[in-house]
């Protein structure tokens, strides 16, 4: 099954793709894609319905995240060899891990929004693990039976905020934006191997990234497992997975986004993603014009006031 996410940001609805490949209603079966929604028996529960029985959703509705806003977001770091060599960091001997905030993820056709002065954006193509089912300290062995499915992801980031600014990565990883996922969310019954798809990312119309998730240093279930035993893991969180060689700090000279750049992204079986990168609002304002000096003026003739007694427009002793 395909599940998919669409409306209005923050009010987006559950759906699924249809045999005819249209977007179908599945808000009168599940209240998101989410929690339960995710669980085995909740998606056994989806499985049973015809998507063709359901109402269509409108041919312009905007996708959403294919998943709703997770307690977990994340990241396994520098999990392709060639990535950690262009990076010019050490092959990992146990899977990196590092938050991105949950408030990062956007819908896959959104706009990536730079943040106020960043200068060194730059973009990952990714796949995602939804997990399932609660995940607390599972063996490798087990690991899958708590996946509920895979998804794109563009983990965009800031070089400067995650490697130049001291502390940890999460900085250069939150940004609003910084999180497409989907546009949709593929059962793990419909992935014959994860760890063979063929992945992919262009900037405006050039491929920086060409890879296949054979090439991971840590396969999904390992990273499941290791993850949880340091996160408790529930349905609807999210681990992204690293990314193969061809982001923009490893090339030489070093590519970074700007507004006005476009990225679309995909990886085999999971869909693709376009998004247009612009500059963030308050960085993009006019500045303020300066204080203008008031010119001094002739003092005005002085007011003369009725008396208290007196209504001030006749002067007669006023009643009462």
């Amino acid at each position: 099954m395909k599940l998919v996410r669409f409306g209005h940001k923050g009010f987006e609805r559950p759906g699924i793709i249809s045999s005819d490949g249209t977007i179908r209603d599945l808000s009168h079966v599940v209240s998101d894609i989410t929690g339960a929604g995710l669980r085995p028996e909740g998606l056994e529960r989806i499985a049973r319905i015809d998507p063709d029985d359901l109402p269509r959703a409108p041919e312009d509705a905007r996708i959403g995240p294919c998943i709703a806003m997770p307690y977990n977001f994340v990241a396994i770091g520098l999990n392709y060899v060639d990535h950690a060599q262009e990076a010019n960091m050490p092959i990992p001997e146990q899977p990196i891990i590092f938050n991105k905030a949950p408030t990062s993820i956007s819908g896959p056709y959104d706009d990536v929004v730079l943040p106020v002065g960043a200068k060194k954006g730059d973009w990952e193509v990714e796949l995602g693990i939804v997990i399932g089912s609660p995940c607390d300290n599972v063996s490798e062995a087990d690991a899958m039976d708590y996946v509920a499915g895979f998804c794109v992801c563009n983990d965009v980031s800031e070089r400067q905020y995650q490697m130049e600014m001291g502390g940890e990565w999460v900085k250069g990883k939150s940004a609003p934006s910084f999180g497409p996922l989907g546009p949709w969310m593929v059962t793990k019954d419909e992935i014959a191997d994860p760890h063979n798809l063929s992945m992919y990312l262009d900037l405006n119309g050039k491929r920086m990234q060409d890879g296949n998730t054979a090439n991971m240093i840590f396969k999904v279930d390992l990273i499941v497992s290791y993850v949880s035993r340091f996160i408790p893991l529930i349905p609807g969180d999210v681990i992204v997975t690293g990314t193969p060689a061809g982001v923009g700090l490893g090339m030489k000279p070093q590519v970074f986004l700007k507004p006005g750049d476009e990225m679309v992204l995909g990886i085999e079986g999971l869909g693709e993603q376009r998004q247009s990168v612009v500059a963030h609002p308050k960085e993009s304002a006019p500045a303020a014009a300066p204080a203008q000096p008031v010119e001094a003026s002739e003092p005005d003739e002085p007011i003369e006031l009725a008396d208290a007694d007196e209504t001030p427009e006749t002067g007669e002793p006023a009643e009462g």
